[in-house]
């Protein structure tokens, strides 16, 4: 299994290519002369940042504001630079881990690859023998201060999607939306 290990990197963010409704969300780690990009939904993103954030409150609450976290994220670790080119993906993220490391006083994100089990689109034959090899695995170990700094471009980025419907929340198309609320009906006065 391929384990692309980040101890710390010098850069970890979450970006995006292509316009709302059509774009594609990756993860990306650099550090060490190396880029290793990993590609995501969406909502993993949005997963992503929350429980970073979360798991951050938690560790400042257990240890009473004693831990070495920054409430927000620090305005100097802002990074609003687009994704290093090239973007070449190394693999799909499936499942996704968090971890508080007490010793180093660092975050732990791990990104495994989706299995065969995972990937809804791959179809096989019957008869086709696979060989079960061990899924690759992006992991980067980050500061609680560069972790939100990591959240809130995250956050950002999922926000700067198409704007929700009012009624029903669902993304709205430029094209028009046939909001669920109305019964298939469009919003009276909305172009939706």
């Amino acid at each position: 299994m391929p384990v692309f290990d980040y101890d710390p990197p010098d850069r970890f963010v979450a970006g995006a290519v292509g316009q709302p409704g059509a774009r594609a969300f990756f993860l990306q780690a650099r550090g060490q002369g190396r880029i290793t990009t990993v590609a995501l939904e969406k909502f993993q993103v949005a997963v992503l940042a929350d429980r970073l954030d979360e798991l951050l409150d938690e560790v400042l609450r257990r240890t009473g504001g004693r831990a070495p976290v920054p409430a927000s994220a620090p305005v100097e670790l802002a990074d609003d630079a687009p994704l290093d080119l090239p973007i070449d993906e190394d693999f799909r993220v499936g499942t996704m881990a968090l971890a508080w490391d007490p010793e180093t006083s660092q975050v732990i994100i791990e990104a495994q690859e989706a299995t065969a089990a995972e990937e809804e689109d791959e179809l096989f034959e019957p008869d086709e023998i696979e060989l079960e090899l061990e899924p690759a695995v992006l992991r980067v170990r980050i500061s609680p201060a560069a972790a939100r700094a990591f959240s809130r471009r995250a956050l950002d980025l999922v926000a700067a999607g198409r704007p929700p419907c009012p009624l029903c929340g669902q993304p709205l198309e430029p094209e028009g939306h046939i909001c669920v609320r109305l019964n298939g009906h469009h919003p009276g006065g909305m172009s939706a």
